[in-house]
């Protein structure tokens, strides 16, 4: 038996709709970092803004067996923020009018590991 399409219209948006679909589950957006939830949550903020200038960035820190996540503002004059792992917001290391942060930052005196998590890489 031979099965025809009565409304080829319809088969093409049951198609499209498809593909949608499965496009959806594959978005590059999803984040595959290792970081709190609050973290994960601040890029998908960020994800919904306007790209900022210069674009977003999420870096982890860790000093003396402590994990930080520093994100950075969306512009001039704002302090970037240092989070805790328990997603408490710790300090501003720099930014603000002065660009040296709010000064209630904890004394680092061991070298910070820098890591890269996440670069807003929208145009």
């Amino acid at each position: 038996m031979k099965t025809t399409i009565k409304h080829p219209f319809l088969s093409s948006i049951y198609v499209l709709i498809g593909l949608f679909l499965m496009s959806a589950g594959c978005d590059k957006s999803n984040l595959n970092i290792d970081a709190p939830n609050c973290v994960q949550n601040e890029i998908k903020k960020i994800k919904i803004e306007e790209v900022r200038n210069p674009p977003a960035q999420v870096w982890k820190w860790e000093v003396a067996g402590q994990t930080y996540y520093y994100i950075t503002s969306d512009c001039c004059d704002q302090y970037n923020l240092l989070y805790s792992n328990n997603c408490d917001v710790i300090c501003a290391p720099d930014g603000g009018i002065t660009g040296l942060g709010d000064g209630n930052c904890p004394d680092f005196t061991e070298p910070i590991k820098k890591t890269l998590l996440w670069k807003d890489n929208r145009q």
